[in-house]
């Protein structure tokens, strides 16, 4: 049975797209000046193209009125192993424009990332955030995300937190 969402929840029209479409890369660099404002400069995690898109990954994008206002994307990871898996799923771009927040809309891409990872063959997901993102970390921790120990291109940086939850079994 699927849960039913609220109205506002359920106008969110989650599409994947290559992360080279128009409107994955419109957030993509919302996001990026946001980092530039919170942590002084943009994201240099290493990703290429193909880590999201199938079989290695998924980039989505989320729409209200055939408005862009969410991304958010998972890539496997076998060279991370955490929580019992020697191949998590790692989510990257995770972001709601500032319009769309305070809705539901994070928990809402989140959910249907850790669907869409499961479905593919993920047991576990990861993800790592920083100190000057509080609002994602409740998030995580929320949704049932734990720390887990640090990894990825900003493991030594002490603002660097990182987080995972074994996912559910596939129905």
């Amino acid at each position: 049975m699927v849960p039913r969402l609220p109205t506002e929840l359920s106008e969110l029209r989650i599409a994947q797209v290559p992360i080279t479409h128009p409107d994955a890369q419109l957030l993509i660099e919302a996001v990026q000046q946001e980092y530039v404002v919170r942590y002084g400069g943009r994201d240099r995690t290493p990703l290429s193209a193909t880590e999201l898109a199938p079989p290695w990954g998924a980039f989505f994008v989320g729409y209200r009125d055939d408005r862009p206002l969410a991304t958010g994307a998972w890539r496997f990871r076998e060279d991370v192993a955490r929580l019992g898996s020697a191949r998590p799923a790692e989510v990257k771009r995770m972001y709601v424009a500032p319009e769309g927040r305070r809705r539901g809309l994070a928990r809402l891409m989140l959910a249907h990332l850790e669907v869409t990872a499961r479905d593919a063959g993920a047991e576990v997901m990861i993800l790592e955030t920083g100190t000057a993102q509080p609002e994602a970390i409740a998030l995580y921790l929320a949704s049932g995300y734990d720390p887990v120990e640090p990894f990825g291109h900003y493991r030594d940086a002490p603002e660097n937190r990182c987080f995972g939850r074994v996912l559910g079994a596939r129905v």
